[in-house]
């Protein structure tokens, strides 16, 4: 199960070549149940996402889902690649550490989204995410926003079609 907040951010908390990043494309073969594939460094992932079956509590912001993630090889990756639909997604995602052990994944967008930066914090349960506190580099709360899921900026042709 994947519990997850999602922020605009203020600002770049320091110096980002200290931290371990990944280099990352995405691509999705499909939506409801999502099926996206991922390139990250030299890692090649298949992934299945799905709401069906999750009981969330009212008021919570986090996204819940069930998540599972299979590796691929790079051939593999290859002949799916070519079936996606909309656009892939390049992004560097750097790896921050937070209080509690949690990890921020600041994401930095490149080519058609070149621009777009926020961040995403998982949670080991739904109740850790209802009490996180942000920290003073994150922004507005942007998980419940459609606009700003993966599949839904595979779609976009540039940062304007966002609204923002």
């Amino acid at each position: 199960m994947e519990i997850e907040r999602k922020y605009k951010i203020i600002k770049i908390p320091g110096e980002l070549s200290g931290y371990q990043h990944k280099k990352i494309e995405q691509g999705y073969l499909c939506h409801n149940p999502t099926v996206r594939i991922r390139k990250s460094n030299e890692d090649y992932i298949l992934t299945y996402k799905s709401k069906f079956g999750i009981e969330k509590k009212s008021g919570s912001s986090a996204l819940i889902n069930n998540e599972v993630e299979l590796p691929l090889t790079e051939e593999a990756y290859q002949v799916l690649r070519v079936k996606t639909e909309g656009r892939m997604i390049y992004k560097t995602r750097y790896l921050i550490p937070l209080q509690e052990g949690l990890i921020a994944e600041l994401d930095i967008f490149e080519q058609q989204l070149e621009g777009l930066i926020f961040v995403e914090v998982e949670f080991p349960d739904e109740k850790s995410a209802d009490e996180f506190i942000i920290p003073d580099w994150f922004g507005e709360e942007l998980s419940q926003d459609k606009r700003f899921s993966n599949y839904n900026l595979s779609k976009l042709a540039g940062l304007e079609e966002l609204g923002i």
